[in-house]
């Protein structure tokens, strides 16, 4: 006895020297530490470095110590049921694998590698804390497991489970272990602390010795195969006491290879789990069981180490789960036609019972159990250790990117102890399992996922070497995985699916920078390409009309508010940031706006506006908006309205003043124009030309800031608007073309959030020579149009005859703008609408001469001096409708 116990000790301890190129992900800043290629070599092929670990996780302590639980509740027909969709939803999950492993080199880190790579950070970040989660409990799990086939063996005082048999004599006299819930805690710490301390110092052993580990189980496997051929039938009593007094003694019996017995086997008969006391189900057995097929990302795991990962993990872990698939359907098989459930329910270690030599099974036990913690505890100090690296979760996981002058990550390590610690108070594997095997079937969900996003994107680098998978396997894997999580424990799959989801938030909002690539980024692109193709110009019709802008912008210092203006403007419209930069390719070396769109897209962000930014290069502004106009958008998805600043004397107001940014300083009052008045006439005469509406804004800088996150003033009073052409009086009319537009966009204006609460006023100008009557038919024909128009406003008369008189000569039919008209009609204005935050005003038609382009500014310049921010609007296309 003796001799046999030095022997597990030795053994013990060589096996448990764990491996310490377990996967370290490559990152940019570790490669660098870590020098040349030589100090991290890839040495493993796929036999020792795929398959030897996967098969290993897989042999653990389910095939030793719950194979005859899952037969005995199950029956071999719902044994071989959960087995056969285990296998299915890894087996899809391996495809996966394969798919994403043989497209491009494979760095360290394995299945977080993977999946953050593929999704991005906030996904990869998520699903990778998941995952080591995942590896952390397993080890959980392992621990808990060889604590319970120590005590099986060396136990005192069962307790809860007092075992007697007449083949018993090998364990007799070496009971000295007393048993109880904090002496199970205790020998789970003192196992644990064990894996650490080899975690720490000698894991680099464990590739080595996992061969001999794979070999000793092997013959572990082998002698339990081989024993019903040598065993006779035998009998055997064992006692359970549940609580203080109730106990139960049952006398199961081994019967060899039986027919009765195997038929006996065959259905299910579900009852009480009696380490736990609690009353098994399909879910909770399966939920056992599942622990066994968690181990299938462990080839993948060693990417870090293999010559050549891409070739390796499909072939690997397709022979490992293979293999592994043929084993326990013939040991489900094996027990369910010589054991009688009896003996399969009440006895974890019935394996040892029914052994040609009990030994064997025992150091099976040992070794699968004590090399699959430590590999969990590996592969999650690594996992933790990548995500340290990567940035993801800031300062909680800044200590782990530590590690030794050998590389080992033990700050990793020591989180990943202290974690595994915590799930130790469990005190029983069947508590923690549920939970093992929804984090694991969370992560399997996760790989299904990369590798349809990855095959939905229909990226042109997506091109696998493996091609035995399709987006219908894909689906197929995250479908089953999420359907056995609720299957198995819905508490547990919905909080763990709560959890991932704030994870998520937590990145995204995080906002980490990364060069990974975001496979959300590819699939907008691909669904906006085919809805864009959808949106057919052909089917436009004026009910569906918004607002599509182009606003044309010399510089965002000085235009700031006039932007965050138009935003509101939009109505859930295009919104294009324009910018032309004067200058001739032909005589730069290289295009200078390229390197501008970044400074651009930056402003947008700090702004928070909904919007595009379309730069180009030309000799002139005025080609340049042509050119913008022409090309900006894409099919149906193309401005319809051009805004414009105004052209005038003011100074601009630098808004950046107090801010660095990427611009020019704005323009001095003596610097020259880049932008003559004739060419600014020009530019709002081809914008009519081609279509497009036209808007010019003055005075925005008036309005209070707004930047992302500040909404600006609330204490939004009015919108006027003014649909009379005030610098026509004789040939006003409120229902052209132009008028309509003007209200449709301050009624839009007044849907946005900021403007909801404004009041719309809308000045109707009159002339009292036409009496009393005409006053009141005009009112009235004006409120049954805004009726009809579904627009909710105050319609207020304005008698201006004095003002109308001013324009006109000797004859009352000819109209001349004279200066004082001019002003008396801005003093109008300031006089209705002098409280009002915006003002709508019709822009008149520009002159088809350039020679008269100064005097139509001028105009302008009179009619809207002083007013405060207005918007002067010209429109030249239908946008309202009275039908339904």
């Amino acid at each position: 006895m003796v001799s046999y116990r030095r022997f597990l000790f030795f053994f013990f301890f060589f096996q448990t020297m764990a491996n310490e190129h377990s996967p370290l992900l490559v990152h940019g800043v570790y490669s660098m530490m870590e020098g040349s290629p030589k100090s991290n070599p890839r040495k493993l092929n796929t036999f020792f470095g795929v398959m030897v670990p996967t098969i290993l996780s897989m042999f653990s302590i389910v095939l030793f110590l719950r194979t005859g639980f899952v037969v005995g509740h199950a029956g071999l027909l719902h044994g071989f049921l959960m087995l056969f969709v285990a296998y299915f939803i890894i087996s899809l999950t391996i495809l996966s694998i394969c798919a994403i492993s043989t497209n491009g080199a494979v760095e360290g880190g394995g299945a977080y590698f993977m999946i953050s790579r593929s999704l991005g950070p906030e996904f990869g970040g998520s699903i990778g804390l998941m995952f080591y989660l995942a590896k952390v409990c397993a080890c959980g799990v392992y621990v808990l497991g060889l604590v319970e086939a120590i005590l099986d063996i060396f136990g005192k005082d069962p307790g809860e489970c007092c075992i007697e048999s007449h083949r018993s004599a090998v364990s007799h006299g070496v009971r000295v272990l007393p048993q109880g819930y904090w002496y199970t805690v205790l020998y789970s710490s003192v196992v644990l602390l064990l894996c650490m301390v080899v975690c720490l110092v000698g894991a680099h052993i464990y590739a080595k010795a996992s061969f001999i580990i794979l070999l000793v189980v092997t013959v572990s496997l082998i002698s339990i195969i081989i024993s019903p051929l040598i065993l006779s039938p035998q009998h055997f009593n064992i006692t359970h006491t549940y609580g203080n007094n109730h106990t139960v003694t049952v006398n199961p019996s081994y019967t060899g290879f039986n027919s009765t017995t195997l038929k006996n086997n065959l259905g299910p008969q579900y009852s009480l789990d009696y380490s736990t006391n609690t009353m098994m189900s399909f879910a909770t057995v399966f939920a056992v069981m599942f622990t066994s097929c968690t181990g299938i990302m462990a080839g993948a795991n060693m990417s870090g180490e293999l010559k050549n990962p891409s070739e390796s993990i499909p072939k690997g872990t397709i022979m490992a789960v293979s293999y592994t698939f043929t084993v326990y359907v013939l040991l489900f098989l094996l027990l369910g036609s010589t054991c009688d459930r009896l003996l399969l329910i009440n006895d974890y270690a019935v394996f040892q019972r029914v052994n040609v030599w009990p030994p064997f099974v025992t150091i099976g036990v040992y070794c699968a159990s004590l090399s699959a913690a430590m590999c969990s505890m590996i592969g999650a100090s690594r996992i933790l250790h990548a995500l340290a690296l990567d940035q993801l979760f800031g300062l909680p996981l800044a200590p782990a990117t530590v590690t030794s002058s050998s590389g080992n990550p033990w700050v990793s390590v020591l989180y990943t102890w202290a974690l595994v610690q915590c799930t130790l108070f469990a005190g029983q594997l069947n508590v923690i399992a549920g939970i093992v095997t929804v984090f694991y079937l969370l992560a399997y969900a996760a790989v299904d996922l990369a590798c349809l996003a990855l095959e939905w994107a229909s990226a042109p680098n997506f091109r696998p070497t493996f091609q035995f998978f399709s987006w219908h396997t894909c689906l197929l894997g995250i479908i089953s995985c999420v359907v056995m999580m609720f299957v198995i424990n819905p508490v547990y799959s919905s909080a763990s699916i709560v959890l991932l989801l704030l994870l998520l938030l937590f990145l995204h909002y995080r906002s980490p920078t990364s060069s990974w690539g975001y496979i959300s980024q590819a699939l907008i692109f691909h669904q906006v390409r085919k809805y864009l193709l959808m949106l057919d110009s052909r089917k436009d019709h004026v009910k569906f009309w918004r607002p599509q802008v182009l606003l044309m912008v010399a510089n965002p210092r000085s235009s700031c508010q006039l932007i965050c203006f138009v935003n509101q403007l939009k109505k859930g419209g295009l919104f294009v940031l324009g910018h032309v930069q004067i200058g001739d390719l032909d005589l730069l070396p290289a295009d200078p706006v390229q390197s501008q769109y970044n400074f651009w897209l930056s402003l947008v962000d700090k702004l928070g506006v909904k919007a595009f930014v379309d730069l180009t290069l030309s000799p002139s502004v005025r080609q340049g908006t042509q050119h913008l106009l022409r090309i900006t958008g894409l099919g149906g998805m193309k401005p319809n309205t051009l805004v414009l600043g105004f052209y005038d004397n003011c100074y601009p107001e630098d808004y950046f003043l107090q801010d660095p940014a990427n611009f020019p300083p704005v323009r001095h009052a003596e610097s020259p124009r880049a932008l003559h008045p004739e060419e600014y006439v020009s530019i709002i005469q081809d914008a009519i030309k081609m279509g497009k509406n036209v808007c010019l804004g003055r005075y925005f800088f008036q309005l209070p800031p707004e930047t992302k996150g500040i909404r600006g003033n609330d204490n939004v009073d009015t919108i006027d608007v003014w649909p009379t052409n005030l610098l026509s009086p004789g040939s006003a009319s409120y229902a052209d073309v132009s008028s309509l537009f003007l209200l449709q966009m301050a009624c839009v204006l007044n849907m946005a959030n900021r403007w909801r609460r404004a009041r719309l006023r809308i000045f109707v100008c009159v002339e009292s020579e036409l009496g009393d009557q005409g006053w009141l038919a005009k009112e009235e024909q004006f409120r049954e149009l805004l009726g009809k128009l579904r627009i909710r406003a105050a319609i207020k008369i304005v008698a201006w005859d004095n003002v109308a008189r001013m324009c006109r000569g000797p004859n009352s039919e000819s109209q001349k703008l004279t200066e004082d008209f001019l002003c008396a009609v801005n003093a109008l204005l300031r006089e209705h609408s002098s409280t009002a935050a915006v003002r709508f005003l019709y822009l008149p038609h520009p002159p088809s001469s350039s020679q008269l382009s100064q005097q139509y500014l001028t105009q302008l310049d009179t009619l809207t001096r002083d007013l405060g921010p207005t918007l002067l609007i010209h429109g030249v296309t239908p946008v309202t409708c009275t039908e339904l």
